[in-house]
């Protein structure tokens, strides 16, 4: 549509822009409906995808791409540098944070089952412009992410082949910066091969899914069951090295929390199963246990097997690359688990990748049918039925990061995406049941929403300032403001509740114990963010400051374009009826 617009020539590419203002003002806030996600937006790729998934495939999907990635790639990190032994009240944490945010993505998933995910549920909300940055986000997250597991996956295998220096796997150029020179070719390969998988069938793709997760998950109980026979409990309080503070807790509460903040990347695979909404055959049985039961399994997982770690090794002695296999080494006459667990941590990093890898190309897909990229993403294969222009292009992006970048410069950029579009999907679900938007004033929500960030933004601040005992006054007034605002957040929860009615509640499925579990969600969300250090955010407002200026430069007006074109061709079909109308009554006449 755009080649025949804004951006046909030269001379109208500059008409455009003059007319940014007036095309932002009338753009940015366009919201789209429910039915035009699931009817015309749809019919822009072409060939329409396959409804061949069950609920059993969402649960092996949901398994496959959250257990591998975040309990293989940081929990080492995250136990070593953040929570110590308390990563494991991390992980229910983060696994309580992202049930409730399942829940607030499943009422959308089934009322409106469409490959975009959240960018789709923000799309019939906020409008254009909220989902176009929440969008880019997570796919940028994705790719960060998926990068990120290609290169611990590396690490793995050489553990499952006896190979201790993952270096020798790679190929070091000292003439390149640091961080960024030691070219990791195997982690390319990977990438590619499954790039190839996921193009040609979804449904072969689940099956595969389904077959190396069963095979993890004996992997999974294996470690479980080992760590806890042959751990051992001091582990949980003491520390290799007797300067550094120990207890369960050496970094109290703050540090839990700060662990649950970079682990809670590792559960975006429920995430990736609501973008194959669009591809099951039975939305409103089988996305519910789909997503929230792989949410609750996953959660159990990851805590025994942290559990398990944190009993093996005392968490300053934790091997920040892969942590599982290494720990196992310390014990004597059990070297051979590392191979074994190296080879089982592998087969899980695959399956959360091919998942992963899957949910982005489907969020590409779908930002390529509302035109603010170009619609050669949105283009679904005739006889394959999947997205195959967007999930090339960005297995390549994947790639080329995973073949330079190291893992601790990644794992640094990423959870934050994750957390902000969580957190914006919390936010759709509250103003979407109490705004219906041809009724009422949206006021009173969107006012409410903007007092619940504000109020548990301000409880995160307080939370993370520590004054100095030395000052008693400071302390007290601390101490009374985090009462405060949780108090306060209640108390205008039951205003809300009672005094802002609620628009019909969806026929299918819809979050329960409204308004309270969404906004439980967007407080825990905010407090995981501010957990998060300055690089995340410094990543964050450089990638959103990018994505902006695409935005005013392209997105905006291949939009106009297209919305100009849609607007045309529904005039020409009223057109159509009128004369048929008036040719109709011409003939009764006759």
């Amino acid at each position: 549509m755009a080649s025949h617009g804004s951006f046909s020539s030269l001379n109208s590419y500059i008409k455009a822009l003059s007319e940014t203002p007036q095309r932002l003002n009338k753009r940015m806030w366009s919201v789209s409906s429910a039915s035009e996600e699931l009817s015309l937006v749809k019919v822009r790729s072409g060939s329409l995808m396959a409804k061949r998934l069950r609920w059993f495939d969402l649960v092996g999907l949901g398994l496959g791409g959250m257990v591998g990635a975040g309990v293989f790639v940081t929990t080492g990190s995250a136990m070593k540098l953040y929570a110590g032994p308390g990563i494991v009240v991390s992980y229910a944490i983060a696994g309580l944070c992202a049930l409730l945010s399942a829940l607030c993505y499943t009422e959308f998933a089934v009322d409106m089952p469409v490959a975009g995910g959240a960018f789709s549920y923000l799309r019939i909300t906020f409008g254009e412009f909220a989902a176009y940055m929440t969008g880019t986000n997570l796919v940028m997250e994705y790719v960060f992410s998926n990068a990120a597991v290609a290169r611990s996956l590396t690490s793995y295998l050489g553990s499952a082949f006896g190979i201790v220096a993952t270096e020798k796997w790679r190929i070091k150029i000292d003439s390149f910066p640091e961080n960024y020179n030691s070219l990791d070719f195997v982690a390319v390969a990977i990438i590619l091969a499954l790039t190839f998988c996921i193009c040609y069938s979804t449904k072969e793709s689940s099956i595969l899914n389904m077959a190396i997760t069963g095979v993890h998950i004996v992997f999974i109980v294996f470690i479980i069951i080992l760590g806890f026979c042959k751990g051992e409990s001091e582990n949980f309080t003491h520390t290799q090295n007797p300067s550094k503070e120990g207890g369960f807790f050496p970094y109290g509460a703050t540090g839990v929390f700060n662990g649950a903040a970079i682990i809670y990347f590792s559960y975006i695979g429920y995430d990736a199963v609501s973008t194959m909404a669009e591809e099951v055959k039975d939305p409103a049985k089988d996305i519910p246990i789909g997503v929230s039961g792989s949410v609750v399994l996953v959660t159990v997982l990851y805590t025994l097997m942290a559990a398990a770690m944190a009993k093996l090794v005392p968490y300053d002695a934790i091997d920040l690359d892969s942590p599982f296999s290494s720990a196992f080494k310390r014990v004597v006459g059990w070297g051979w688990v590392s191979n074994v667990i190296g080879g089982g941590a592998s087969l899980g990093i695959l399956t959360s990748l091919m998942v992963a890898m899957l949910g982005q190309a489907r969020y590409m897909c779908v930002i390529g049918r509302s035109a603010v990229v170009p619609t050669c993403f949105a283009k679904v294969h005739p006889r394959t039925s999947t997205p195959v222009n967007a999930s090339i292009f960005l297995g390549l992006c994947t790639a080329a990061i995973a073949m330079f970048t190291d893992l601790s410069v990644l794992v640094n950029l990423i959870s934050i995406g994750t957390l902000f579009v969580f957190y914006m999907v919390a936010n759709a679900v509250l103003y979407r049941r109490y705004n219906a938007h041809e009724k009422g004033s949206v006021v009173p929500t969107l006012s409410f929403l903007a007092a619940l960030s504000i109020l548990s933004l301000l409880f995160a601040l307080l939370w993370h300032q520590s004054p100095p005992l030395s000052n008693p006054i400071a302390v007290i007034c601390r101490l009374l403001a985090l009462t405060a605002c949780p108090v306060t957040i209640v108390a205008l929860l039951i205003l809300f509740h009672n005094l802002v009615p609620q628009a019909p509640r969806p026929v299918l499925w819809a979050v329960p114990l409204m308004p309270y579990i969404p906004a439980v969600s967007v407080f825990l969300n905010i407090f995981l963010l501010a957990s998060l250090d300055g690089a995340s955010y410094l990543r964050f407002g450089v990638f959103s400051g990018v994505a902006l200026m695409f935005y005013v430069l392209y997105s905006v007006h291949a939009s106009y374009d297209h919305a100009e074109v849609r607007a045309r061709e529904a005039g020409a079909v009223e057109l159509m009826d009128v004369e048929r109308e008036s040719s109709n009554q011409g003939d009764s006449k006759v």
